[in-house]
């Protein structure tokens, strides 16, 4: 059977990056069975062959209305399915959809009738927002990484802003790669409207949201960097849980130093 990559070498270059970002996601034990999901918006490399493809798939519902993606196209991991599954074989354990005039419903197009990940309405729910506001960010990642999330089944860290400046102080490169930090979202329902919701609102001021006792949703231009918000951020956590490891708290860079980082990098916290 023809692929939609087939002939389009930049789609197939988008969709690779996605492959390797899903294997990452697996060897680092983030992704246990079928945890996690990436969603791409390939709009800009959709042509006018496959805005004719014909639905493979019912029209389906998303749950809310998004005026902003009428007619979008977004490559999806599929629903139930493995990383591990979508780095080898990412048009079989994933899919691409087009967003519908109604702006509330969408359908399958390409290659297989794979169902998007039940957490789509969050994904799309954020990248409504990013068209709205002119973001460049097409790429959006949700993972489960191991000591970001230990780290918020400890109240102490909850407060506003406390884990991003203690990640922050671990390694000058959290502070200059994540300026504008972590924001954690206490706990919601996964997959809710709720959920969704407050994502999109913490994204406007964070590079990365927590989700409290889940897991992390970073936004980027595309998915590897997106990646790379949350791997810099985990590094940071697990540089903090080796040296209490060690039976000492971990002094961190202090305010001053950090203070002299945003300045010299023109950063903007």
């Amino acid at each position: 059977m023809k692929s939609i990559l087939d002939g389009r070498p930049a789609l197939e270059e988008e969709i690779n990056k996605v492959a390797e970002v899903a294997g990452y996601l697996w060897q680092k034990g983030w992704a246990e069975r079928n945890g996690g999901n990436i969603t791409v918006n390939i709009t800009e490399l959709v042509d006018d062959e496959i805005k004719q493809m014909p639905a493979i798939s019912e029209v389906k519902q998303i749950g809310v209305t998004l005026p902003h993606l009428k007619g979008t196209y977004f490559f999806c991991k599929g629903t139930n399915r493995r990383m591990r599954d979508l780095a080898r074989r990412p048009m079989e354990n994933g899919s691409v959809i087009r967003i519908l005039d109604d702006c509330a419903s969408y359908v399958i197009i390409a290659d297989n009738a794979v169902n998007p990940t039940s957490e789509l309405p969050s994904h799309l729910m954020v990248h409504n927002h990013l068209i709205e506001k002119g973001s460049t960010y097409r790429a959006s990642l949700h993972t489960h990484p191991i000591e970001l999330v230990a780290m918020t089944h400890i109240r102490k860290f909850l407060g506003k802003d406390v884990l991003s400046k203690l990640l922050w102080s671990m390694i000058p490169e959290t502070k200059a790669f994540c300026p504008r930090g972590l924001g954690i979202i206490p706990y919601q329902l996964p997959s809710s409207v709720e959920l969704a919701e407050e994502t999109v609102r913490q994204l406007d001021d964070y590079d990365v949201a927590m989700w409290e006792k889940h897991g992390v949703f970073a936004i980027d231009n595309d998915i590897m960097q997106a990646f790379d918000q949350v791997d810099v951020l985990n590094k940071s956590a697990q540089i903090y849980i080796a040296a209490k490891n060690m039976g000492e708290e971990p002094e961190g860079m202090s305010d001053e130093q950090m203070a002299e980082m945003s300045k010299a990098f023109n950063l903007p916290k």
